[in-house]
């Protein structure tokens, strides 16, 4: 059973906490997390989900999720890139680009604060290093080939936002 804190519209705990899959209470938002990984030819790391996940089976996406009770924005980012991607960063090397409450994507209400990560990373992707099997395969990629995938409708649509952004 994972649970996340409950946080108010001014990203204040609120002191409650949330069990995941259960509707979260009008008013209340659980903090998430997207860390996207830019290397020195600014390419991406982009990884491919499980087929076995329940949403977005075999789309590709970010590394991301949802903060766990008990943690900060970067110690969930640094966890769930380690979990999905078997990357162990550096925390004084990330930056928060962006933080939003609560966004409606296709018309669909998420009641989230999500973090956007950026950390820059030159290396292999240790994916026998992952602590789940939630990614069957990561590659480094560029904007242009992130947006091909996205045209594709192979790219997770919460994703959109990247192709805005001036700080990715």
């Amino acid at each position: 059973m994972e649970l996340w804190d409950l946080y108010n519209e001014k990203r204040e705990l609120t002191g409650l906490e949330h069990v995941r899959g259960v509707e979260i209470p009008q008013g209340f938002y659980h903090l998430a997390v997207h860390v996207w990984i830019r290397n020195s030819k600014g390419e991406y790391l982009i990884s491919r989900r499980s087929p076995e996940r329940r949403s977005f089976p075999l789309m590709w996406e970010c590394v991301g999720g949802s903060v766990l009770k008990g943690e900060d924005s970067l110690t969930g980012a640094l966890r769930e890139t380690k979990e999905e991607v078997g990357l162990t960063l550096s925390p004084e090397n990330g930056r928060l680009i962006s933080s939003v409450v609560g966004r409606v994507i296709r018309g669909v209400e998420f009641r989230d604060i999500l973090d956007i990560w950026l950390f820059p990373y030159d290396g292999p992707i240790p994916l026998e290093e992952a602590t789940t099997k939630e990614v069957v395969e990561a590659f480094w990629m560029n904007k242009e080939q992130i947006r091909a995938l996205f045209d594709a409708g192979k790219l997770v649509h919460t994703l959109e936002y990247f192709f805005s952004s001036e700080e990715l």
